[in-house]
C-alpha cells in the first residue's frame, strides 16, 4: 500500500510536457523566407550608388508588394536575391488569402537605393525625413 501511494505521489510531481504547438501558432512561412532573404542580403556594403538595389518584399491584398529592401550587388547574387523575394511574396499572397486579410490598398512604390555611410538603404522621401 505504501509504494502505491508514494508512485501516484510522485506521478503527481511529474511534469508533463508541453502540447505541440498547433498549426496556426507555427511561423508562417513568409516570415521565415522573409528572415532568409535579410539574411542574404546582410549588411549590403556598398562603395557607390552603382551597386545598390531594391527589391519588392510582401503582399498587398489589393496587389503589389507590401514594400522595399535595399542590396548590394557587391558579393550578392541578384539572381537569389530576386527568387528568394518571389518565392516570400507568394507565399505571403498565399496567406493573406487564407486570412481574409485586408490591406490599405494603397501604390507602394519603389523608393531607390542609395549607397549611404558604406551601406545600401532605400531612399527617404524628402517629405518623410
Amino acid at each position: 500500500m505504501a509504494a502505491l501511494c508514494c508512485s501516484l505521489a510522485l506521478g503527481a510531481c511529474a511534469h508533463p510536457e508541453p502540447p505541440a504547438r498547433p498549426a496556426s501558432a507555427t511561423e508562417a512561412d513568409s516570415v521565415r523566407l522573409a528572415r532568409e532573404l535579410r539574411a542574404l542580403i546582410g549588411t549590403a556594403s556598398c562603395t557607390s550608388d552603382a551597386q545598390c538595389r531594391t527589391v519588392a518584399v510582401g503582399a498587398k491584398a489589393c496587389g503589389g508588394p507590401a514594400g522595399y529592401w535595399a542590396w548590394s550587388t557587391l558579393g550578392t547574387d541578384g539572381e537569389r536575391v530576386q527568387a528568394l523575394a518571389r518565392r516570400q511574396a507568394e507565399a505571403h499572397r498565399r496567406e493573406i488569402d487564407a486570412s481574409g486579410m485586408r490591406s490599405n490598398c494603397a501604390l507602394t512604390t519603389d523608393p531607390g537605393a542609395a549607397c549611404v555611410a558604406g551601406r545600401c538603404t532605400t531612399a527617404t522621401p524628402a517629405a518623410a525625413r
